[in-house]
């Protein structure tokens, strides 16, 4: 498989929901979807049995991939009832993917706290995020972090992470954000962050950012999953992903 177009309900499809987001998608061409946390699909860890069963069949029905779960859970509080709380959430994220055959849950780091060592916290989230891909390896689960968050999101620090963590069911989710480029190039940032990439946002495909040069690199890499819009949101969303997915193609064509 090549590498695929997909989105995130954030922040086009954040208003549609579930039958909307996927009859869209399929419509103008998309591969899969991430469905972020509190948006109007309302696929979140309070659905019943009944229901998540809904959801996979109404996905296996589709030409959509029920890729991953965009969940907020984030592990650097120096509260350890804190940490321990978004671990649980992460859980229940987790389980729900597992009901509804979605591939992953996305997490993410969002900064470091104020008078705590980097080094320690780094530490701490990644045994959170060891103890969350030992959980989802008994579900069929990964769990992806986004490189995301002030100071967290610097890809030397992603790197330090995915060090703490070692486990093969956790990975990253580039992120498209300016402090990969180095001297207008994200080649040192991906060559850095390539062996841990499990997912990829991507964002307004128009701003500056070297996408044609990063999906080079992806091809080359030989990276086979998807790339997920993650843009603006548009008053004509509809007619913004048909206009989105023919800008993806002609920036990753060889």
């Amino acid at each position: 498989m090549h590498m695929q177009l997909g989105a995130v309900t954030y922040n086009v499809l954040k208003d549609w929901d579930l039958e909307t987001v996927i009859r869209n998608l399929e419509a103008a061409g998309y591969a899969a979807v991430e469905l972020r946390t509190g948006h109007k699909h309302g696929v979140e860890p309070t659905l019943s049995a009944e229901q998540r069963e809904n959801v996979k069949k109404r996905f296996q029905a589709s030409k959509v991939k029920l890729l991953s779960y965009g969940s907020t859970c984030e592990f650097q509080s120096p509260d350890p009832k804190v940490v321990a709380q978004n671990i649980a959430t992460a859980k229940e994220f987790i389980d729900l993917a597992h009901d509804t055959g979605a591939w992953a849950v996305k997490v993410r780091p969002n900064g470091f706290p104020k008078d705590v060592p980097q080094e320690k916290t780094i530490a701490q989230i990644g045994v959170a995020l060891k103890e969350l891909g030992k959980f989802g390896e008994g579900k069929g689960v990964e769990i992806w972090l986004e490189v995301h968050g002030a100071g967290t999101q610097v890809p030397p620090v992603a790197a330090a992470i995915m060090r703490a963590t070692k486990h093969n069911m956790v990975g990253l989710c580039w992120n498209s954000n300016p402090t990969d480029v180095v001297n207008g190039s994200v080649k040192q940032s991906f060559d850095l962050l390539r062996p841990w990439i499990k997912n990829c946002h991507i964002n307004e495909l128009t701003s500056g950012y070297p996408y044609r040069e990063f999906f080079a690199l992806m091809r080359k890499s030989n990276y086979d999953r998807y790339t997920l819009c993650e843009a603006q949101e548009s008053k004509e969303p509809e007619r913004f992903l048909r206009y989105y997915r023919a800008l993806w193609m002609e920036l990753n064509r060889a």
